[in-house]
């Protein structure tokens, strides 16, 4: 489902949380309970294009946002101002922002991780939490430590958390090895646009300083799952191996569903949007 289907156009806002100024993308009736979506790296919030319409169209008030380190008006210096904590304190604020006591969170990537943390620290603001490719952190943290598959496709992080290093390595030969990482499946003027505005000044030191924060490799404090949960993970997702996204069921108390979307790669709201808007417009209208 496309924007251009939709009887809610796809609307660009400024929230302000504190100092920064965030720009968000947003569809649906303002009395419409809110579905705050969290994107990953190297992403913004335009890579939920395809999927805000559908939950518009579903009757929900659907928002995007580009988050900090991405916004080029929420880009503070310092690693200590991407920890985990600020982050979800952002994450909050956009809620506040529409006026939501409760909302439906789904994250994707990064995003999903920080969905997860979110839904752990504070299940009495969330109607229901959905992660897409991303498995809880306690799960991914076993995995990279126990299971050397998943080790292998982690090793990208360690680039990723050296200062310098992966800057180089990632902006060389016109960002080859950003463009690699998308394999194809998300459209190239959406590639095209995420690198020019990655390539910003700071901006992908401020990206990267997610992965920089935390003191050990996806060491971060999430707790067990009690609000209602969907899981969704594409069985060619080349950074995410089974092993963390089968632990996952351990961490959830609460209702759960877990779909595996097969020959789908870890881009799945770019990639399969019809397919992320049906489950996601399921899973909200069983926990609203």
């Amino acid at each position: 489902m496309t924007a251009d289907t939709s009887p809610y156009p796809l609307e660009r806002l400024e929230i302000q949380v504190g100092p920064h100024t965030h720009g968000a993308l947003a569809a649906g009736p303002a009395d419409g309970d809110l579905v705050l979506l969290l994107h990953g790296w190297p992403e913004f919030a335009d890579s939920w294009s395809e999927v805000l319409p559908g939950l518009a169209a579903a009757g929900y008030r659907a928002l995007a946002v580009d988050q900090r380190g991405y916004a080029p008006g929420a880009r503070p210096d310092g690693v200590a101002s991407y920890a985990v904590t600020e982050l979800v304190a952002d994450a909050l604020a956009f809620a506040d922002s529409q006026g939501a006591d409760r909302f439906h969170l789904v994250g994707h990537d990064w995003g999903g991780l920080l969905a997860w943390v979110l839904a752990g620290a504070h299940p009495d603001r969330l109607r229901s939490v959905t992660s897409l490719a991303t498995p809880h952190p306690g799960a991914l943290r076993r995995a990279v430590t126990e299971d050397a598959d998943q080790q292998r496709r982690s090793e990208y992080v360690g680039l990723f958390r050296t200062p310098g290093t992966a800057e180089e390595s990632l902006l060389a030969d016109g960002a080859a090895l950003m463009r690699q990482a998308f394999g194809g499946h998300v459209p190239d003027a959406l590639v095209d646009a995420n690198i020019r505005r990655l390539s910003e000044p700071g901006a992908l030191t401020a990206s990267l300083n997610w992965y920089r924060a935390p003191a050990e490799t996806f060491a971060l404090p999430a707790a067990r799952i009690t609000v209602p949960t969907l899981y969704v993970w594409g069985t060619e997702d080349i950074a995410l191996g089974r092993t963390a996204t089968e632990l996952t069921a351990e961490w959830v108390d609460g209702p759960y569903r877990f779909e595996a979307l097969g020959g789908v790669s870890h881009w799945l709201p770019e990639e399969v949007p019809d397919q992320v808007t049906a489950l996601l417009v399921e899973h909200l209208g069983r926990h609203s």
